[in-house]
This record gives C-alpha cells, sequence and structure tokens, in this order.
C-alpha cells in the first residue's frame, strides 16, 4: 500500500511540474511574440504558442512589396485597432521568409487569411480576400451570428445606395435561408438582408424564395433558389452580377476581375480614343450579355501606359488593338479571336466555339512546315523565325501577315513575284511568317501586314519597308539597305577582328606571366 501511494505522489507531481511548465512557457510567449500595431508578428518557433494563447486567431499570409499584399495589410491593420480587446487576434506571416511553415500549413496563393480556432491547425477557415477592414469585421461577425441579423423591413432598403442582396423568404426557418447565410459569408464586401414585406412583391413583381439584387433600390437581377440550390452557385450568380457586363482593368478592379468565380475571361485591347471605339465597345458589350455566368467580359485600354505588364504578358502589342484574347485563369491557355472585323456577331461566335471546345489556342509557335526552306518563299514559324532572320550571312526579307485578312492576303502574289525577281541573288532569303498564330518575340512597327528587312549583320537589325508595295520599289528597297549593310558589315568585321586580337594578346600576357612564375 505505501509504495502504491508513492507511485501516486510521484505522479501527481510530475503532472503539477508538466502543468507549471506549460503555463510557463505561456506565460514566456506573451513577451516573446513580437507585436507591430496591435498584430502578432509570427514565425516557425511561436506560431503554436500563439495558437495555444489565443482561441481565435486570424493570420494573414502575405508576400511583402507587392500592391495587393500592401492593400490588404493595411486593410488587415485597420481591423486590428476595431478588434482590440476582442477575443479575436490578429496575426501576420511573411511567406517569404517562413516557406517551411507555409508549406507544412499548406497554405498557397497570397495573399491568404486564415481563421484559427481554438488551436486546431487542420482546419482554418478561410476569410475571403477583403477589400477594405470593414470587409474583414463583417466576416467574423456573419461567421459568428445568424441570418436573423440580416433581417430588415422595406424602409431600411430605401435608405441603401449601394448594391445590395436580398433575400425574400417564405419561412425564414426553410434551409434555403440557411444556402442565402453561407453565401453572405463568404461575400462579406457586399450588403445582405432577408424580408418578408409583402410590398416586396408588389414594387418588384416577385414571388417567394428568391434573390433580388438592387442597386440604388433599382433591380438588376433576380435569382430564384431550389431545393437542391448550393451555396456555391449562388455565389458565382452574386460575384458575377454585382459587375457590370464589361469591367475596365485598372488598379481597382484587378483583384475583383481576378477574384471572379468565373475563370474563362474574354479580354478586349482597344484604344479608348479610337474613332471606332464606341462601335467596337458596343458589338462587345452585347456580346458580354449574352455569356454572363460562363464568360467574364475584360476592356483593357492600350492607351494607358499601366497596363503595359499585361499586354506583355499576352505579347499584344499598341498596334495590334483593336483585338481580342480568352483565357481561362486555370489552364492560362490563350486563344485568339481570328477575325478582321469585331462585330457582335462574330465575338459570339468566338465565344461559343471557345465553349464548345472548336476554337484553336494561340501557340508560341505552329509545327515547322515539311519541306519549309525548299519553296521560293520560305514559309516560317515561331521557333525559326529569329534563327532565320538574324542571320549575319542572309539578308531577310520577311512578310509579318494575319491569315484570316484580306489585306494580307492580297500581298501573297506579290511576295511570290518578288522571291522569284530575286532567286539568282546571293544569299538573299524571301520569308513570310503568320503572326496570328505564332508569337513574334521581337519589336515591330506598325501594323499588319508588315514588310521587315534583316541586314546581313552581327547587330540584330530589323527595317521596316513603308513604300510603294509593287516589285520595282521593293527591289530598289532591297537594293538600297543590302549596299548600306555590306559598308557596315566592312566595320562590323574589323571591330572584331580588333577585339579578337586583343582578346589573344591579353591571353599571351596571361601566358607568359605563369610561365615566369
Amino acid at each position: 500500500m505505501k509504495k502504491l501511494w508513492l507511485l501516486l505522489l510521484g505522479a501527481m507531481f510530475c503532472l503539477c511540474v508538466s502543468v507549471a511548465a506549460d503555463a510557463q512557457l505561456d506565460l514566456q510567449g506573451d513577451t516573446t511574440i513580437p507585436e507591430k500595431e496591435g498584430i502578432l508578428q509570427l514565425e516557425k518557433g511561436n506560431f503554436k504558442r500563439a495558437l495555444r494563447k489565443h482561441k481565435q486567431l486570424l493570420v494573414h499570409f502575405y508576400t511583402p512589396l507587392t500592391s495587393e499584399g500592401h492593400r490588404v495589410a493595411a486593410a488587415f491593420e485597420a481591423a486590428a485597432a476595431e478588434l482590440q480587446g476582442s477575443e479575436v487576434k490578429l496575426a501576420v506571416i511573411d511567406v517569404t521568409k517562413e516557406k517551411e511553415l507555409v508549406k507544412k500549413l499548406h497554405v498557397s496563393g497570397q495573399p491568404s487569411i486564415r481563421l484559427y480556432l481554438s488551436g486546431d491547425v487542420t482546419n482554418p477557415a478561410l476569410c475571403p480576400v477583403p477589400q477594405s477592414s470593414a470587409s474583414i469585421l463583417t466576416w467574423l461577425q456573419r461567421r459568428a451570428g445568424t441570418f436573423a441579423d440580416l433581417i430588415v423591413d422595406l424602409n431600411q432598403l430605401e435608405a441603401i445606395d449601394d448594391l445590395m442582396v436580398v433575400g425574400f423568404f417564405k419561412e425564414l426557418n426553410h434551409e434555403l435561408v440557411q444556402v442565402f447565410y453561407a453565401a453572405a459569408i463568404d461575400l462579406p464586401d457586399i450588403r445582405f438582408a432577408v424580408t418578408q414585406d409583402d410590398e416586396v412583391i408588389s414594387k418588384y413583381t416577385v414571388t417567394q424564395d428568391v434573390v433580388l439584387l438592387l442597386k440604388k433600390t433599382q433591380l438588376i437581377q433576380t435569382y430564384r433558389m431550389k431545393p437542391e440550390t448550393p451555396k456555391e452557385e449562388l455565389v458565382v450568380f452574386i460575384s458575377v452580377y454585382q459587375m457590370d457586363p464589361v469591367t475596365e482593368y485598372n488598379g481597382q478592379t484587378a483583384s475583383q476581375i481576378l477574384g471572379s468565380p468565373v475563370l474563362n475571361h474574354a479580354l478586349l485591347f482597344v484604344n479608348k480614343s479610337s474613332e471606332d471605339f464606341r462601335e467596337i465597345f458596343s458589338a462587345f458589350h452585347n456580346a458580354a450579355e449574352a455569356f454572363r455566368l460562363k464568360i467574364l467580359f475584360v476592356l483593357v485600354n492600350v492607351d494607358e501606359h499601366r497596363n503595359g505588364r499585361l499586354m506583355e504578358y499576352f505579347r499584344v502589342r499598341h498596334f495590334d488593338a483593336p483585338h481580342i484574347r480568352l483565357v481561362n485563369l486555370t489552364d492560362q491557355i490563350t486563344y485568339q479571336m481570328l477575325s478582321e472585323t469585331l462585330d457582335e456577331g462574330s465575338i459570339k461566335q468566338f465565344c461559343q466555339s471557345y465553349l464548345e471546345g472548336k476554337a484553336k489556342p494561340k501557340l508560341m509557335s505552329e509545327p515547322i512546315p515539311e519541306r519549309w526552306d525548299q519553296r521560293p518563299v520560305k514559309e516560317l514559324v515561331g521557333v525559326t523565325l529569329e534563327k532565320v532572320a538574324f542571320n549575319p550571312n542572309k539578308t531577310v526579307f520577311v512578310l509579318f501577315y494575319l491569315a484570316y485578312s484580306e489585306m494580307s492576303r492580297a500581298l501573297f502574289p506579290l511576295w511570290e513575284e518578288l522571291a522569284e525577281a530575286v532567286k539568282d541573288w546571293e544569299d538573299v532569303v524571301i520569308a513570310q511568317i503568320d503572326a496570328s498564330t505564332n508569337d513574334i518575340n521581337m519589336s515591330m512597327q506598325g501594323s499588319y501586314p508588315s514588310l521587315c528587312l534583316f541586314p546581313a549583320l552581327y547587330a540584330e537589325r530589323v527595317v521596316v519597308y513603308t513604300g510603294k508595295r509593287n516589285i520595282k520599289d521593293l527591289v530598289r528597297f532591297m537594293d538600297k539597305e543590302m549596299r548600306k549593310a555590306k559598308r557596315d558589315r566592312v566595320k562590323e568585321d574589323e571591330d572584331r577582328r580588333k577585339y579578337i586580337d586583343t582578346l589573344k594578346t591579353e591571353e599571351a600576357k596571361k601566358t607568359k606571366s605563369k610561365d615566369e612564375l
């Protein structure tokens, strides 16, 4: 019996020591976890302590020096000030410094905000990327509340100018209301309300169990909910119809466009100051109305210098406009509309062919044609263009054309005639390439069709032909540029010889110094 008591006392002592150690660790955690503006600065060494200490830990995983990360960080800091003294503690993790921790937590995509509850690291709640601090506060309130918080009367609706989503339900305890409230949690930047006011029926001519999108009390769209309606479908509907049919890409709309649940995007690259802009935009807008919920329509103003990076990504140049591309954000494969006229019918046909899987993707390069170099006019593709054009021992004259363009096709006979006229000229290549199906990775001037001569030089020079398009003037232009290149080549060869001699001299000096040592 005495031994049993000793064992029990020993076990209790160990337990007390363990509890005291954990308490001491938590106490140390309060002082060792650094804070900035009320926000915990977390890393691998203190993340678990923060989880143990705070029942609700809202963590912002961010990438420094990015515009989106900076915007979300500002909203996060403002929310932290509002939440001082509450059960929710805010924290940040720099993903560039804590790669191992981020990988362990399975965090992908930045910025990312997660709410960890009661120390559970395996099942965090994902907070939508906020537009403001109010978005974060609203998301937390809706998570902690119930649909009853959304019940309003018609007079409250009249006072709201912003977009509002109103659910009108026959029974407030129906599961449809729970689906509606779940969608409200996922969309904290939008006002939601529930009403049973009969005046709604008379004013908007709707029945029960419907969702209304209102803007300044004007009805934008109606969505009828069914027993099998999933939350995700309702979220997509609201996300799409809160935006205009066509959204112009800029700093304010970029996050909304990229965060849209519609992953198919049609981009119109156009100069808003051009004479035909109104006509083209009208056609694009009308087509957009027909493909809501399937394709997001985006306008990109090529005359806006801040859109340069987007244009560079899609390899679209200023003179390519007006121009339409389709892209799926999942696979990043792009499709180019092959049409000279951007009318409503053509745009709709292009979008439909894309959705049906019939559109051909725009490739970096078409396959190299068989016997491409055996023809009078050499048919180049993306992977052969620079190799052929920048051959320092060949004069290469290239027609950059668009296969769907009548103006381009009209030059084919002339180009064949030119190839025949200069077939006996030494080291001369007449070629052509379809710019609509091959990416052109070089700076070009002017619109297509474009005639560019690449002189036989080591310097990668391009001379754009702007004269009359007839054999006589083309041959005269080629002869002039070849004579000029011949003179420049003499200087090039001399400079190269001097450079090689200098290298040999330096090498000889190094060898002599080694021998003397």
